[in-house]
């Protein structure tokens, strides 16, 4: 029995070969982007500001050290990787929770203001 060829099908094939094409181009002159950049850096280092730095870890770590040796990146996967490992050990190790401190000295200070309001009558 021959199977008819569905319409639907054949149009979601060709949808998504399109799709992928378009990406796949955009993904190329990214990478040729990427290397006009370095040409014109000449070794001179990039100074990336904390976000940047961020932000390029969480993209870096969706794609994978191997994605990441492919493509021309500015920085290497190891420091991508190894920013991103940063970023995780910040999370856990409690040097992201200032406002505790700042919530004691409210207090000390709320304090301080009644025992000074209540000598006052």
């Amino acid at each position: 029995m021959q199977r008819s060829l569905d319409p639907f099908r054949f149009l979601a094939g060709v949808l998504a070969g399109w799709a992928n094409q378009q990406q796949q181009h955009a993904i190329e002159y990214l990478r040729e982007e990427n290397c006009v950049l370095r040409e014109q850096l000449a070794g001179k280092r990039i100074r990336y500001t904390d976000d940047q730095r961020r932000r390029l870890a969480e993209k870096a770590k969706t794609l994978g050290r191997k994605a990441l040796e492919e493509i021309a990146t500015l920085v290497r996967p190891e420091t991508l990787l190894a920013w991103h490992r940063k970023l995780i050990a910040q999370k856990y190790d409690g040097s992201r929770e200032p406002d505790a401190k700042r919530i004691c000295v409210a207090i000390r200070l709320f304090i301080c203001y009644q025992h000074v309001k209540w000598n006052r009558i």
